[in-house]
């Protein structure tokens, strides 16, 4: 059975491999992952997942050119699957194109309902913070993903050419 949990070096291995599934160096989205982090020494994944952790504490500033966000881990047993991202708030960029909700599956773990299960869960994670409504966007062309936003209440506002690519932008109201 699929849980969501905070990130954990004890799934290292199993993020690893995952890592691997998806290819280095290639975006994953809800994952935090920013280009160059080191993930392949103990300790550079631990102070990642640690930095992971850190984000969705209000009480420190949010890290430079992010805001404020909640990380969890999608996982079965000690297998990592796939991870989700709640903002806390929008900024001019994600307005545009990232959004409230980001996330991702490996490709191993894909059309098993893993993404509608976390995006079920973090909404209520986004109501306990109070929003009343997220944006979530997908590429154009990721139908699977769309099909996921849809499923959860998500309503179409636009398809919008932005810096990212083109996107689907919708809103779900809580």
């Amino acid at each position: 059975m699929p849980e969501l949990i905070v990130p954990t070096v004890r799934l290292r291995d199993s993020w690893l491999e995952s890592r691997d599934e998806w290819g280095k160096g290639v975006h994953q989205d809800g994952s935090g992952l920013r280009f160059g982090t080191e993930l392949d020494t103990p300790a550079g994944f631990a102070a990642w997942v640690e930095w992971l952790v850190s984000c969705a504490d209000r009480l420190r500033p949010a890290p430079e050119g992010w805001v404020h966000c909640t990380f969890r881990w999608i996982v079965e047993g000690d297998r990592y699957l796939g991870a989700i991202a709640l903002r806390h708030e929008l900024d001019d960029f994600l307005l545009r194109a990232g959004g409230h909700i980001g996330y991702g599956v490996r490709p191993s773990a894909r059309r098993r309902g893993l993404a509608s299960f976390a995006l079920g869960a973090m909404l209520g994670e986004a109501r306990a913070l109070g929003l009343d409504r997220v944006l979530i966007t997908c590429n154009v062309a990721n139908e699977g993903s769309a099909r996921t936003i849809e499923g959860r209440g998500g309503v179409l506002e636009d398809i919008r050419e932005t810096e990212i690519g083109t996107l689907k932008r919708y809103w779900i109201a809580l």
